[in-house]
């Protein structure tokens, strides 16, 4: 993905898209993308501003990414274990 597409989607969706591939959730992870697609520093992120993106994070993760799949595949994708695109 090239850094217009990320653009296009935001924060949000992107960082639901590297979830949906795998990625372990992490909110350090998320809060350093949205400032960095803000062309701020990561540390740039403090008091009410992030605690509100610990909100927005909260609620990607919250959207169980892993619904639909057996418990053999969510066993697999928890332990890091990804299918070949």
């Amino acid at each position: 993905m090239d850094a217009e597409t990320l653009r296009a989607l935001g924060p949000d969706e992107a960082y639901r898209r590297l979830l949906m591939s795998g990625t372990r959730p992490h909110f350090i992870g998320y809060y350093v993308l949205v400032m960095g697609l803000q062309g701020r520093p990561w540390n740039d992120c403090k008091g009410d501003e992030k605690k509100a993106l610990r909100v927005r994070f909260d609620a990607i993760k919250a959207e169980g990414l892993d619904k639909g799949l057996s418990e053999f595949e969510r066993a697999l994708n928890e332990i890091g274990v990804r299918a070949k695109s």
